[in-house]
């Protein structure tokens, strides 16, 4: 039997509320900063958060079970999906409506997907090759996903985008990795960057890694300022997020690092946001 349109349009207004509340859950931080994109394109940025999360958690959080059979099934639930149109699994539902509606490459959900497959079986990263691998499908394909959001069927504008994009995914991954050091190395065994050991990691490595992820936010920037006003201010609050992340992360010693998990407090969050506010109606009323 046929689904009625509309009994389909209910369901897919459903997997796009159920993929808002994997973001609110996993990311308040996030969530907030999803609440200044223009609601026109929102739920596309929650169909891609919700899709890339549940990846993400199969890989790093389903210890016990075989976590290689359930993502592999993940993707082949994905490619049955995009066969029929429509998927039973409601973030599935709503990452595949969101790909198809703003043209996002199959290669990066590709990407993607074998980044997360790599975390599942190759622990260590011997070299910067292998790390910007890793890094590309991990946190620069999802940049992009987004950015086919944000320029929609403004194709210019998106190739002129594409490498500030990637910075800033990069530029994220990266800050993640030095946030997060203590449990991807004790807990899940894993070193993203070539040559890191704990015993030897030290406050001059750590601004060594600082200075590589501070010019990858240098040449983000660039392309910041030049996205549509529908994104640029959600964009540019979760870039100087990150940045203030950064010196914070800058400002502490090494083997506090790796002994503890550095945060932005919400009152820091707040100033940085109305700031951000007012360089954003500087930017919008010069373009």
């Amino acid at each position: 039997m046929k689904v009625k349109q509309t009994e389909l349009t209910r369901y897919n207004e459903l997997s796009f509320e159920f993929s808002r509340k994997i973001t609110k859950h996993y990311s308040t931080s996030f969530y907030s900063a999803t609440q200044l994109f223009s609601a026109n394109i929102r739920e596309a940025i929650y169909g891609i958060f919700g899709f890339v999360r549940f990846a993400d958690e199969i890989v790093d959080s389903f210890h016990g079970c075989d976590q290689q059979a359930i993502l592999y099934r993940f993707e082949a639930d994905y490619d049955f999906a995009k066969e029929q149109g429509v998927s039973c699994n409601p973030v599935i539902n709503a990452f595949l409506i969101t790909v198809n509606k703003y043209g996002i490459e199959d290669s990066y959900v590709r990407s993607f997907l074998e980044s997360m497959k790599s975390d599942l079986d190759k622990k260590v990263y011997k070299s910067r090759q292998e790390t910007d691998k890793y890094i590309y499908g991990s946190a620069d394909v999802v940049g992009l996903m987004c950015l086919c959001v944000f320029c929609g069927d403004d194709k210019k504008l998106f190739e002129e985008l594409k490498t500030p994009a990637m910075k800033l995914g990069s530029a994220f991954q990266k800050v993640n990795f030095l946030r997060d050091l203590r449990q991807d190395v004790v807990e899940l065994g894993r070193v993203y960057f070539p040559g890191f050991s704990m015993e030897e990691f030290d406050d001059q490595k750590k601004h060594e890694l600082v200075r590589d992820i501070q010019s990858d936010f240098d040449e983000a920037y660039k392309g910041i300022i030049r996205l549509p006003e529908s994104s640029r201010l959600a964009v540019l609050t979760a870039y100087r997020y990150y940045v203030r992340l950064l010196d914070k992360i800058d400002s502490t010693p090494a083997k506090k690092l790796i002994s503890r998990r550095i945060r932005v407090h919400n009152a820091d969050k707040f100033r940085l946001l109305l700031d951000t506010m007012i360089k954003n109606k500087f930017y919008t009323e010069n373009v």
